[in-house]
């Protein structure tokens, strides 16, 4: 991530003053969105305090509408180094492979495994893989990062009946996906997913390095192959201030 540059953005570029026939709220939130994307990554943007003088609002009007532009990936905070112009968001397509989607996109992905090992699926987890109660599975848990940002903890379980050997892989250095595309012939196929949005659970936001009131994209989801097999049933968190999630679907 691009650190905070000390010159902050040019107030000469601001307007003077705000229009009385619309909220000031909006019209703060447009000017903010568009320093965001006239200044180069890292540059620190004026402070609240300078805004709210500049265009004679309460600063927690302005508060506000930075919550806002945060939360929409266009500026980030650093504790003591103001708020400053953030890199562009990296995008997931859903139905994708996060190393490829990475990849696709210049970045480059990255996994530290966190969890790592074998169990028998309950009648829950065997419900969700489609196999029989017992089936030896892979529990997976994977810090992911892009460019050497954290960016989602992805917690996963695999059938070993379905893909032996698959414990043996180490999957902080080989794309998941591309393991069982190269040794089972894996194409994904469909996937079913639920998105929510609620603050990290236990010591997710340390690892995500993010604070611990911060939104996530929890996604819980259980992808298919081509051929309709259950390929995983997985319950992710993804940064929401550093990541989007795209869904791409047919209307019928």
């Amino acid at each position: 991530m691009a650190r905070p540059r000390n010159n902050p953005g040019d107030l000469a570029d601001l307007p003077t003053e705000l229009r009385p026939d619309r909220p000031k709220g909006d019209q703060i939130r447009e000017i903010l969105e568009n320093l965001t994307r006239s200044l180069a990554v890292g540059t620190v943007l004026p402070s609240e305090r300078v805004l709210a003088e500049r265009f004679g609002v309460a600063r927690m009007t302005v508060r506000q509408e930075v919550d806002r532009v945060v939360a929409e990936g266009l500026a980030a905070r650093r504790p003591g180094g103001g708020t400053f112009v953030a890199e562009p968001r990296p995008s997931r397509m859903l139905a994708s492979s996060f190393s490829q989607d990475m990849v696709n996109r210049g970045i480059t992905p990255g996994a530290r495994v966190l969890e790592h090992r074998v169990g028998a699926a309950d009648d829950v987890l065997a419900r969700e893989l489609e196999e029989p109660i017992g089936t030896p599975v892979l529990h997976l848990v994977r810090l992911r990062t892009a460019d050497g940002e954290p960016m989602a903890i992805e917690r996963t379980a695999l059938s070993l009946r379905r893909y032996p050997g698959l414990d043996e892989v180490d999957l902080a250095e080989n794309s998941l996906y591309g393991v069982l595309a190269e040794r089972w012939g894996v194409a994904l196929g469909m996937v079913s997913a639920s998105i929510v949005a609620a603050p990290p659970e236990g010591d997710d936001a340390e690892l995500l390095e993010i604070p611990p009131t911060t939104p996530c994209l929890i996604i819980t989801s259980a992808p298919r192959t081509a051929s309709g097999e259950v390929i995983e049933f997985g319950r992710s968190t993804y940064r929401s201030d550093r990541y989007d999630i795209t869904v791409a679907y047919r209307a019928t």
